[in-house]
């Protein structure tokens, strides 16, 4: 990948702030394998750039942050697309922006859903429109995040708040979200980009060494999730091929209930 060439994605320099925009407004910005490594790519360029102070995600258009991996791609071709790497490196894609040496603000433009729900988790903080909707849909779906996605959240809202999100995968509203500190500040939908551009040229001022050593600190708490993460992408993986797995995403395509029950390969 040329350092200057995305496809599913787009990065813009404003002042000192690396924007980052998920590019797939046609599948509320649903990630294929190709999306997640350009997105590691840009995070990586973002944190070796020095004239970079901060750094914003978002999603393009104003319905969907992120929708997660895109499912109808999964139920078509058994995986989400082709890749440099063949493979989908969301658990890295993680880690990169856990390990941005600047503050990553989630500018959540509309619905942060799923795997899109995780990358919010995952920044710094987050600042989201008045109409945004959060909430994970894994056991709907066939899927789950075993490493941040979970144990890291849990640590942002509560392990009853994280469990509650994951087994009832209710959707929730900006201002529930807000109210469970999932969501630093909500705004009208057109004061989001101002927002996030003006809390990224404010933290600009101040010591890009002393934020790194910060940053740092505060992963350190919570960095060991990063070795359960690998082990259940791994899992994530073998799962993907089973039955069950394959009922969550054809049925979704199909817009229809699941029928996991029937699949399910292992006793007690």
């Amino acid at each position: 990948m040329a350092e200057t060439t995305y496809e599913e994605i787009r990065y813009e320099i404003t002042g000192s702030t690396a924007v980052i925009t998920i590019d797939r407004e046609h599948a509320f910005n649903a990630f294929t394998s190709q999306t997640v490594e350009e997105l590691i790519h840009a995070f990586q360029r973002a944190s070796w750039d020095t004239d970079v102070a901060a750094v914003i995600l978002t999603g393009a258009g104003g319905k969907s942050f992120c929708a997660g991996g895109d499912v109808k791609l999964r139920a078509k071709l058994g995986n989400y697309g082709p890749s440099e790497s063949g493979l989908l490196r969301v658990g890295e894609l993680q880690t990169v922006i856990r390990n941005t040496p600047k503050p990553v603000i989630a500018a959540v433009n509309g619905a942060a859903i799923g795997g899109g729900h995780v990358l919010h988790v995952v920044c710094d903080v987050t600042i989201a429109v008045e109409h945004a909707r959060f909430g994970q849909v894994g056991p709907k779906v066939g899927s789950f995040d075993a490493g941040f996605g979970t144990a890291y959240l849990s640590r942002v809202v509560g392990e009853k708040k994280a469990r509650e999100i994951w087994f009832w995968n209710r959707i929730y509203s900006a201002q529930e979200a807000r109210e469970m500190n999932l969501v630093n500040l909500v705004v009208p939908a057109d004061q989001l980009m101002e927002t996030a551009l003006e809390w990224a040229a404010e933290v600009s001022h101040r010591s890009p060494t002393a934020l790194r050593f910060l940053k740092q600190s505060f992963n350190a708490d919570s960095d060991s999730v990063a070795g359960i993460g690998q082990l259940a992408m791994s899992a994530l993986d073998m799962f993907g091929n089973s039955e069950e797995a394959k009922e969550g995403a054809q049925a979704f395509a199909e817009k229809r209930d699941p029928e996991f029950r029937q699949h399910v390969e292992w006793h007690y």
